[in-house]
């Protein structure tokens, strides 16, 4: 009886979560091959051709990994270094209740806060000018809709660091590293020593499934990089949508090709993660 409840809500589950996601990616799949949707022309390579052969789309994949890899480490950085030097503060008191604060803030409210701070007629341009470190406001660096995208990545890390604290943090107490800490202080290891080759070791093999999913979120985030990105390079997912918006159909089967080759990257992603997961599993047993 208890196999057929197991079986049942596994197949439900499958049903309102999985299933929905492998169709709209065959369709999607279809609809950049010619064989579906308002372009139906039968199956053609073009928009795949078209697609892989532009500058526009590797660029677009370029700069979105730049964004995601230098956000995540830095956000990674930061909590490492507060949760081995300061993650007791966390347990109790204010900081165990405020760090939880910005996981409830948007990320469209998050973009819009980077605007008003890092824009050129920003807070900070506005003390700088009051300062008289700048003469006016366009002498004010670009941080927002830049070339190098901080205030994308300075958006992300902000969002990001709470939440690695807060996972880190759980990391610390149920791998009970405080006490390895103490141990390893008895065996004659100094600070540096301890968190280089006891902490820093456990909490990264330990996070390095959760970076890389969020490493796939950031990929393929959407609001941020839309306020705060400029319009060359895009985003994935702005550049994905800006193809699915145009008023020319041709433009449509080539956002599915972009869709298609996000999902292929993710799908090879988690492959290798859960891969590398049960790989650790079988050994560890």
């Amino acid at each position: 009886m208890k196999n057929k409840s197991q079986s049942f809500w596994l197949s439900l589950f499958f049903a309102v979560s999985v299933l929905p996601v492998v169709a709209g990616f065959v369709y999607a799949l279809l609809y950049s091959f010619g064989l579906a949707g308002v372009y139906e022309i039968g199956f053609t390579l073009k928009n795949w051709a078209a697609i892989l052969s532009s500058p526009e789309i590797i660029n677009s994949f370029l700069f979105s990994f730049y964004i995601a890899v230098v956000s995540i480490s830095i956000a990674l950085f930061v909590a490492l270094w507060f949760v081995i030097n300061y993650g007791a503060h966390f347990d109790k008191g204010i900081l165990s209740y405020v760090i939880y604060f910005p996981l409830s803030i948007p990320a469209i409210v998050a973009a819009f806060f980077i605007i008003q701070l890092l824009s050129k007629s920003g807070l900070i341009s506005r003390i700088f000018f009051n300062l008289n470190l700048i003469d006016n406001i366009n002498s004010f660096p670009d941080l927002v809709n830049d070339n190098l995208g901080i205030g994308i990545i300075l958006a992300h890390t902000l969002l990001a660091i709470p939440f690695f604290i807060i996972f880190l943090l759980g990391l610390y107490h149920s791998q009970n590293l405080e006490n390895l800490k103490q141990l390893s202080f008895t065996l004659g290891a100094d600070k540096k020593q301890t968190t280089k080759r006891v902490l820093l070791p456990i909490l990264l093999n330990k996070v390095y499934p959760t970076i890389i999913l969020y490493f796939i979120f950031v990929l393929s985030s959407y609001e941020i990089p839309l306020l705060l990105g400029q319009q060359y390079p895009q985003m994935v997912s702005v550049f994905a949508v800006r193809k699915l918006q145009r008023f020319d159909l041709a433009d449509i089967p080539q956002a599915y090709v972009i869709i298609s080759v996000y999902v292929l990257i993710v799908i090879v992603s988690l492959f290798i993660l859960f891969r590398k997961r049960k790989l650790e599993y079988d050994f560890d047993n």
